[in-house]
């Protein structure tokens, strides 16, 4: 595995790869990598691509309150990790790389930016879009893979993409999206996962069993009845909501919707989603 820290790096191993023909598979991520992102890499694979793993803690995603300076930071075991599976490049950059001087072009998440995570998060989508777009921008991917847990980041994604695709300002991206990896009692896998405190875990545990006993009911009042009724006490919930998978529109109805929730175990906040039915 080539570890790239300089744009220049990453242009020479893509070039390598375009000489032989292969087809660049991407992976964003922001590092302290776990199962959830290393099934990304095996999807990948799957198709053959040149893989390459970006590994870049965007400060423009973080807002006021948030927790950049505590996010963890791994970036010797990351690099060991995706070299074990077999990762071709790891682009590593440094904040300078990615905004250099000069700028960067900024993109606005509009108004589906400014739902649930955008609420909580004020402007968190539009740094998570910059960064995506710039990226984009020096990988040049033919595919992209993103985990479902960020459902609505995901969502935005793939619009975003569509629709420079379609003003002629990018040749296609794929854009994939994976499964949620979860634990052995269904906690969707996260960086943030490790600042949980041992005897807090049982609790976090509780998001995904709200989104299973909430999925099963016909009416929304049920779904949602039925999910806080599975909510640890202890978890202080930012929103619980049901909304339509491809706008994130509120719905009343129940067939096809996507459940998400937010909420805080701890001085941990923790995502999650699952589509109603599809337990």
């Amino acid at each position: 595995m080539q570890l790239a820290q300089k744009i220049v790096e990453l242009e020479q191993a893509l070039a390598i790869a375009d000489t032989d023909g292969k087809r660049v598979g991407f992976i964003p991520t922001m590092g302290a990598l776990h199962k959830g992102h290393l099934s990304l890499v095996k999807k990948a694979q799957d198709q053959g691509l040149f893989i390459v793993v970006s590994v870049f803690v965007n400060p423009r995603q973080f807002g006021e309150g948030d927790d950049l300076e505590n996010y963890p930071r791994t970036l010797g075991v990351d690099a060991r990790v995706l070299s074990d599976a077999g990762v071709d490049v790891l682009f590593a950059p440094s904040s300078n790389e990615v905004y250099p001087a000069s700028g960067v072009k900024e993109i606005s998440a509009g108004e589906l930016g400014a739902l649930f995570e955008g609420t909580v998060r004020p402007g968190h989508f539009d740094g998570m879009l910059t960064v995506v777009n710039r990226l984009f921008n020096l990988v040049q991917p033919d595919v992209a893979f993103f985990g479902s847990k960020d459902a609505q980041q995901l969502m935005l994604v793939t619009q975003m993409v569509r629709q420079q695709v379609a003003n002629g300002d990018r040749e296609p991206i794929k854009v994939v999206a994976c499964e949620t990896v979860r634990d052995e009692e269904g906690l969707a896998l996260s960086s943030r996962n490790q600042r949980i405190p041992k005897d807090l875990i049982p609790a976090a545990r509780t998001l995904h069993k709200a989104l299973i006993a909430g999925s099963k009911k016909k009416t929304k009042a049920d779904c949602i009845e039925a999910a806080m009724a599975q909510l640890d006490p202890i978890i202080r919930l930012d929103y619980l909501e049901l909304v339509d998978p491809d706008t994130f529109a509120v719905t009343e109805g129940v067939t096809g919707a996507r459940m998400v929730i937010a909420g805080w175990v701890g001085e941990v906040r923790l995502i999650d989603n699952l589509l109603v039915g599809g337990v």
